[in-house]
């Protein structure tokens, strides 16, 4: 490690190491492992080696996998939760670099090690977490309603759009957590080309995900723990593009977050490419597309992480590929879009850049955009290691959006000893209660009607 560790290069000088360092310690901010054992684990990875990446996350998630079954045979579910919540990240954070591997097929074996950490999840949460299959043009999409508690009253729901390739755990960093602290449910799911879907049914991605996030709600909205009139969405990395697409057809989140906003997902596939390869592939000259893809010259690590890419998108020809990318834009639908909008925007987004200020601009409704930066800790591509500061302004924000009885129910369950009962929330559930009280005794935001506060 070396230089400043909030600039870029801080843990690795790899830049994609780096990046996923940032990440993990974030999660950790979220309860999702440990700092210090985040950065035990960091000390034992060769700075850009694929293996000792992998070596080292297989490991400790081995460790914690095992600690979980032991905390449940002595009867500890909140101390097994804990484990198998960091046990499948851990598990998920070591497959990142696996097309580097020279031994890829351990992809599947270690997914299915981590998934069945998260099903331990499930399983230990005393009837909060529930399976909830999502039917979906003729088979079902795995989902998973999280529940502050098991008793089924009606709350406010998160709807979680997870990137391109996210695991389901990692959302709990991504915002979970602090939703369930503050009494909503949470929905989680694998889309199409996301996690299960891809690595275990080899089903693809789509650009059109309204028809994926309509079934999600229309599940969602026949539940009596649903509240449906509080339905809120969330995209984050790729599914920043998702969620936009789909807000420009599904009308029944009353607001929803992109982070970061995503105007064109291709742009980050072309923009290397140069401006004669560029042009053979507006024209559509297909085969002369693909024979300077494939002639002489080119890297066997780039052609590698080219087949790795198109994985989700189900396609191996280069040219299908880079057509089928460009679909994933929303400058012709931005248009329609009547649901408000918040849209976070770092500095130095490596992936998106410029594209969460463009985003905003073609909005024609109701929006906000926040800023991140770097003198807050909070810049990179879905502001990694500022998770924290994000979820509070974020779900703030989502929060003023609810219908006032909606906001009373999460104020009233903050004032319920029962939300203690979620080992991912208790102790996080519990401050936040004592910090209302505080505030609510000196006159502070928290005595307002609407339990809403704002941080901008």
């Amino acid at each position: 490690m070396a230089g400043k560790l909030s600039a870029a290069g801080g843990f690795f000088k790899n830049p994609d190491f780096d990046f996923e360092a940032r990440i993990v310690l974030g999660a950790a901010a979220s309860g999702i492992g440990d700092v210090g054992l985040v950065l035990a684990t960091l000390d034992r990875i060769t700075d850009g080696d694929p293996q000792t990446w992998f070596d080292a996350w297989t490991a400790v998630a081995a460790d914690l996998a095992a600690r979980g079954d032991a905390a449940l045979e002595r009867g500890h579910p909140d101390t097994a939760s804990w484990a198998f919540l960091a046990a499948a990240e851990y598990y998920a954070k070591a497959l990142v670099f696996v097309d580097g591997l020279a031994d890829q097929s351990v992809l599947l074996p270690v997914f299915r090690k981590h998934r069945a950490c998260w099903d331990k999840i499930v399983d230990a949460s005393r009837g909060r977490f529930v399976t909830v299959p999502i039917p979906y043009e003729g088979t079902t999409l795995p989902g998973y309603l999280l529940r502050p508690d098991s008793t089924g009253a009606s709350r406010p729901t998160l709807v979680m759009t997870n990137g391109s390739d996210g695991s389901l755990p990692g959302l709990l960093g991504y915002g979970a957590s602090e939703a369930l602290a503050r009494g909503w449910n949470v929905f989680v799911f694998d889309g199409p080309g996301q996690q299960s879907m891809l690595f275990e049914r080899g089903v693809p991605f789509r650009h059109d995900w309204e028809a994926v996030l309509t079934p999600v709600i229309d599940l969602l909205v026949t539940r009596a723990d649903v509240d449906a009139s509080a339905l809120t969405g969330y995209g984050i990395s790729q599914g920043g593009y998702w969620i936009t697409r789909a807000v420009a057809f599904e009308r029944r989140l009353v607001a929803a977050v992109a982070d970061p906003g995503v105007v064109d997902v291709s742009a980050g596939w072309t923009t290397h490419l140069p401006p004669a390869l560029l042009d053979l592939l507006r024209s559509g000259q297909k085969d002369a597309f693909n024979a300077v893809m494939s002639g002489p010259g080119g890297s066997p690590e780039a052609a590698r992480t080219l087949a790795f890419r198109g994985k989700p998108y189900g396609l191996t020809d280069p040219f299908d590929l880079f057509t089928e990318v460009g679909k994933y834009q929303v400058r012709d639908v931005a248009g329609q879009i009547t649901t408000p909008m918040l849209i976070l925007d770092p500095d130095n987004e490596q992936f998106f850049p410029g594209q969460p200020r463009k985003l905003y601009d073609l909005l024609p409704g109701e929006k906000e955009i926040i800023e991140f930066t770097q003198a807050q800790g909070a810049d990179f591509h879905c502001q990694p290691a500022g998770r924290q500061l994000t979820h509070t302004q974020m779900l703030d924000w989502l929060a003023d959006h609810l219908p006032p009885r909606a906001r009373q129910a999460g104020d009233l369950f903050l004032l319920d000893d029962r939300c203690d009962q979620c080992p991912v929330t208790s102790l996080r559930s519990r401050r936040g209660r004592a910090d209302r009280a505080r505030s609510s005794a000196r006159g502070g935001p928290a005595a307002r009607a609407d339990g809403g506060e704002r941080h901008r």
